[in-house]
């Protein structure tokens, strides 16, 4: 068993530490031994508990969990960097969501990184041109989640959803890698258009609570957009952003606002200072 343990370790950190954090939850709490050994000590790895996880979350009277479980497993086989990326997104939320202690958390009971895992499975689906099968993804991580990515949307690594309520991304739309959101986020159109007209979010950029960044715009890299804002023009790297509409009001305050999470709009300079 230690061998074992060492070589899984070795093997994949991120995962060996959520075997140990589950092991901790049983012994700490055995009522909750049932469902931390189904979902996480029964697998061998960390893609299979993925698609454990997902399959029972989204699974309904319309489409089996078996059947689910079928389609997620597929997905992590055929593209192994669907499982990098869920590992880059696990690592964001520990590193990032004050809220998280232990690497096991978003797995087991966070629904922004869930919806964001079954997202991940809907959009292989996209491009693998099963784009019914990929609407049912998104329908039902819709309903159990309250969070609507399309599946065409193109997600970067290392993403923080934190609460997740209310989440929309269409289909357009562009995340970079490292990006942090809060809840009601929207990244949508401007109208009826049916071309590319959604919003392409730079690297490293936070979103606060409840704003929204509308039509084919920009926002650059490192970039900060306060809480409530609509966002109509695009931004330039290493600024932020706030009101309605949103205009500047200084710099982004540090290099890596996504990583930082500082949406105090106190933490920047004057206008004038704004980065281009």
């Amino acid at each position: 068993m230690a061998e074992t343990r060492k070589k899984i370790a070795e093997l994949d950190p991120i995962w060996s530490r959520i075997r140990d954090d589950a092991e901790q939850i049983v012994a700490k709490e055995p009522l909750l031994g049932g469902l931390v050994h189904s979902s996480i000590l029964h697998h061998p790895t960390f893609e299979r508990a993925l698609s454990y996880r997902i399959s029972l979350k989204l699974a309904s009277g319309e489409m089996s969990e078996q059947l689910l479980r079928e389609i997620a497993d597929e997905a992590y086989a055929a593209e192994p960097g669907i499982g990098q990326a869920a590992r880059a997104d696990i690592v964001a939320v520990f590193d990032r969501d004050p809220a998280c202690h232990r690497m096991i958390q978003p797995l087991l009971y966070f629904k922004g990184f869930q919806a964001l895992q079954s997202y991940r499975i809907g959009h292989w689906l996209w491009t693998e041109g099963r784009e019914d099968m990929a609407f049912f993804i998104q329908m039902r991580v819709s309903e159990v989640f309250g969070v609507d990515i399309h599946p065409n949307a193109r997600m970067g690594r290392g993403i923080m959803i934190d609460h997740a309520h209310s989440i929309v991304i269409g289909e357009t739309a562009v995340v970079g890698d490292n990006v942090s959101m809060l809840h009601s986020v929207t990244l949508g159109g401007t109208g009826k258009e049916e071309e590319d007209r959604h919003p392409k979010i730079g690297d490293g950029v936070l979103i606060g609570a409840g704003a929204k960044v509308l039509g084919n715009i920009r926002v650059g890299a490192c970039s900060r957009i306060a809480a409530g804002s609509v966002v109509l023009e695009e931004v330039p790297r290493n600024t932020t952003v706030a009101g309605v509409p949103a205009r500047i009001v200084g710099t982004a305050g540090c290099s890596q606002p996504s990583q930082a999470m500082d949406q105090l709009l106190s933490k920047c300079c004057g206008p004038d200072d704004a980065g281009s």
